[in-house]
């Protein structure tokens, strides 16, 4: 998976991943234009519509109907001396029975995003020219 970061102007860029493309910005407070969710966001976005996404996709394989499910991320960046924090919410519909909910608590910490966050990260950097 590549994604890539072009500048269009002020601290707007478009992203391109894949045959998408998405506009990322910082809010007018830090001197953006807010045309865009900033990286953090996204962040977050990104762990919520992946939880989501691998609750639904056990579900339909259970049969299991989840319509109304949501899941909100509240990401608080690490500052000095503390962890990096994601508080997720998960409302699911009142069909669902006790093991229901308790397998799907389970099913989503097990998303690839979340794991990808537990997990260890490592980064290659390099730089070119031209």
């Amino acid at each position: 998976m590549r994604v890539i970061a072009r500048h269009r102007s002020g601290y707007q860029h478009e992203l391109e991943i894949g045959r998408h493309r998405l506009i990322v910005d910082e809010p007018s407070t830090v001197g953006g234009q807010d045309s865009g969710p900033n990286p953090q966001e996204l962040l977050a976005a990104s762990l919520a519509a992946c939880t989501a996404i691998t609750m639904e996709m056990y579900a339909q394989r259970k049969n299991w109907n989840v319509e109304g499910l949501e899941v909100s991320c509240e990401y608080t960046p690490a500052e000095r001396g503390s962890p990096t924090r994601f508080e997720m919410v998960m409302r699911f519909p009142g069909n669902l029975d006790e093991e229901q909910r308790r397998r799907l608590q389970v099913i989503a910490a097990k998303c690839p995003v979340h794991r990808t966050l537990e997990g260890e990260v490592v980064f290659e950097e390099r730089i070119e020219f031209g």
